[in-house]
C-alpha cells in the first residue's frame, strides 16, 4: 500500500482529486496542517464525491506531528527542485510519497534532510510545475506499476475475443 502525504495543501479541489486517486488505488492519504481549507469544504467533497467512503485519511497537526507518528518512513519527496527524475526511484511497498503546498512546495530543510530521496517530474524549463493532483497521480501510478499494481484490476469490461469488432470499429477491415 502506498501513502500519499500532502504537506499544507491549499486548494480544496486538488485535495479532492487526490483523494479520488487514493480511493481508486487503495493508497492512504495523509494531510499535514495547516490546510488551506476545511476538510468538510464542498469543493473537496465535490471533487471526490462518490469516493470518500473508500479513502483512508489521517490528518496531522503539523510536520513534527507527522514524523512523531511515523518515525523513519520510506519517504520520497516530490519537488521541482530535485536533482533526479522519478524514473530513477525504486519504490517499495508501503513507501511514502510526499508533496508540498501548491504555492511553495516542500520546505528547504526537508529537501536538504532527504536530498537523496528528492525526485521530480521532467518538464520544460519554462514550465513552473504540473498541477499537484496530476503530479500525485503520475507518481502514485509509477510506484504501483513498479509493484505490479497490487490489489488493482488491470482489466476493463471489454473482452479480448471481440478483436474483430475492434478492427471493424477502428476502420481496419
Amino acid at each position: 500500500m502506498l501513502n500519499i502525504v500532502l504537506v499544507e495543501p491549499e486548494i480544496p479541489m486538488n485535495t479532492g482529486n487526490i483523494a479520488r486517486t487514493c480511493a481508486a488505488t487503495g493508497s492512504r492519504l495523509h494531510l499535514v496542517r495547516p490546510l488551506g481549507f476545511d476538510i468538510s469544504d464542498r469543493a473537496v467533497k465535490r471533487a471526490g464525491l462518490d469516493y470518500w467512503h473508500l479513502v483512508d485519511i489521517t490528518v496531522y497537526d503539523g510536520i513534527e506531528d507527522f514524523f512523531r507518528r511515523n518515525p523513519n518512513p520510506d519517504l520520497w519527496l516530490a519537488t521541482t527542485k530535485a536533482p533526479r527524475s522519478y524514473a530513477q526511484a525504486r519504490f517499495s511497498d508501503n513507501c511514502w510519497l510526499m508533496f508540498g503546498k501548491e504555492t511553495a512546495g516542500l520546505p528547504q530543510w526537508l529537501r536538504e534532510k532527504y536530498y537523496d530521496r528528492c525526485i521530480r517530474l521532467p518538464m520544460r524549463t519554462e514550465a513552473r510545475s504540473l498541477n499537484l493532483a496530476n503530479s500525485v497521480a503520475v507518481l502514485c501510478y509509477e510506484a504501483l506499476r513498479q509493484l505490479d499494481f497490487p490489489g488493482l484490476s488491470g482489466e476493463g469490461e471489454m473482452k479480448q475475443n471481440q478483436e474483430e469488432n475492434h478492427h471493424d470499429s477502428c476502420g481496419l477491415l
